[in-house]
C-alpha cells in the first residue's frame, strides 16, 4: 500500500495545518485557538470499499477527545466546528482512501454562522 503524509504550516487566512495521505496514521501535534474548524475530504478509486474515520486526540495526555467522522462505502467531505482551542493530534483510519484535512482558525463571528448538517 502506498503511504504518503504531508504536513505543512500555512500562514494567512487562518489555516493552521494541513494533512494529506492514503493510509492510516496519527498526525503531528498542532496548536490552535478557538473557535476553529476541521475541514476534511476523502475519496478513492474503489468507493464501495472506501473507509475513513477521523478522531481528535488531546496531544497533552493522549486521550481521545471524540470522533469527528466515520464513513464507509462512499466518498465524502465535511466541516466540523470546535469552540475550544488546545494542543491536538488527529488519528486517521483509512482504507483505500485518499484524504485531506485542513485545520483553520475562524472568527467568533464566522463561528456563529456555522450550521451543522
Amino acid at each position: 500500500m502506498l503511504f504518503a503524509l504531508f504536513a505543512s504550516s500555512v500562514g494567512g487566512a487562518g489555516v493552521v495545518r494541513e494533512f494529506s495521505g492514503t493510509a492510516s496514521t496519527t498526525t503531528a501535534d498542532f496548536e490552535v485557538d478557538g473557535p476553529w474548524i476541521l475541514d476534511w475530504r476523502a475519496n478513492g478509486d474503489f468507493p464501495a470499499m472506501l473507509g475513513f474515520e477521523v478522531s481528535l486526540i488531546d496531544a497533552r495526555n493522549g486521550k481521545h477527545v471524540g470522533r469527528v467522522v466515520k464513513i464507509s462505502d462512499r466518498p465524502a467531505d465535511g466541516v466540523s466546528l470546535f469552540k475550544d482551542g488546545g494542543r491536538f493530534r488527529i488519528r486517521v483510519e483509512s482504507t483505500l482512501a485518499r484524504w485531506h484535512i485542513k485545520i483553520e482558525e475562524i472568527s467568533e463571528q464566522d463561528a456563529k454562522l456555522y450550521t451543522p448538517k
